[in-house]
């Protein structure tokens, strides 16, 4: 039951009014001035209670609607939907009215075609140990070049000079554990390939503090991660590299979803007067992610929680 924001009873307080009135005997204007609300009001709830009718708000809906569309006429608009006409094509074809199709086909949630081939879900893909494979990302925020107005105050603009403020790229390499969600983000000047060596070596020496290793690890097809120094770095760790199929970001999905938690939580969520002091509160939220946060995609664990319940299992069958 949805309730208006300025309704003055609910169902609790509306069988409170009835009880009074119709069980221990109060006078229809006394229990509408405890209650605030108007004789008539409690009039209504009254004979609702004694009639045995629920204290929910009716719908507004009326009980007959002679120019509501046809049953077998909508179920000819789906039809030709399924074709994947559009809206107007159907209109067109059954010599209806374009806004009244665009109303059935919402109303039935076909309001968007779906794209060729994805008229089924995809099945979501989780690996059951920890480092069995981590996914690997890098997302590039703007440098800040000085306190806004939002950190100022001030809105003047007087010595502003464009290009003095272009400070360029901030790349922020991250790298997600695919069975925990347990997360390993740093801050880098850039996207080269001897960075994302780094990095990935960085990370795995981060994981194995936790007690495992990596298997796998999964990027997308960036410059960085084509080139035969990376490959060469695998072969080193003894990492299989697996890369996503070209314009599928999809496929990388759990470090796509970690970027936007990471920006909306971190990078924008604060307002920062320098990217220095916006790299410095990167510890503290991810201290929380991978400690402290509930994860949904997990069953509202968190990522440590996580690593705990599968080193759980995995030592009851060794």
């Amino acid at each position: 039951m949805t309730l208006h924001r300025n309704a003055r009873t609910c169902p609790a307080s509306r069988e409170l009014i009835a009880r009074r009135v119709v069980d221990q005997g109060w006078t229809l204007t006394a229990a509408a001035e405890a209650a605030g609300v108007s004789v008539a009001t409690a009039r209504k709830w009254a004979r609702r209670v004694r009639g045995g009718e629920p204290l929910s708000d009716r719908s507004s809906r009326p009980k007959r609607m002679p120019g509501r569309t046809p049953p077998e006429r909508e179920q000819a608009v789906l039809s030709l939907r399924s074709l994947r006409m559009t809206a107007e094509q159907i209109a067109e074809a059954l010599s209806m009215p374009p806004s009244t199709v665009s109303l059935i086909l919402k109303r039935n949630g076909q309001g968007r075609l779906p794209r060729l081939g994805q008229d089924e879900p995809e099945r979501r893909y989780e690996r059951g140990r920890a480092g069995e494979l981590v996914h690997v990302d890098v997302k590039k925020l703007g440098r800040i070049a000085r306190p806004g107005h939002r950190v100022t105050g001030s809105r003047a603009t007087s010595g502003y000079h464009r290009k003095a403020y272009e400070q360029g790229w901030e790349y922020v390499h991250v790298c997600v554990d695919d069975a925990t969600r347990l997360a390993y983000v740093e801050v880098l000047s850039d996207e080269r390939p001897a960075t994302a060596i780094g990095f990935l070596r960085r990370a795995l020496d981060h994981y194995r503090s936790f007690g495992f290793e990596v298997e796998r690890v999964m990027t997308d097809n960036g410059n960085a991660y084509r080139s035969t120094s990376h490959a060469a770095a695998c072969r080193e760790l003894g990492l299989r590299h697996l890369r996503t199929d070209p314009y599928t970001p999809r496929t990388n999905g759990k470090a796509e979803r970690f970027i936007r938690t990471l920006v909306e939580g971190w990078a924008y969520d604060t307002v920062y007067g320098s990217s220095a002091e916006r790299t410095a509160a990167l510890a503290g939220w991810l201290e929380r992610y991978n400690w402290r946060r509930p994860h949904r995609g997990i069953g509202r664990r968190t990522p440590m929680q996580r690593l705990a319940d599968i080193n759980n299992v995995v030592g009851a069958h060794s």
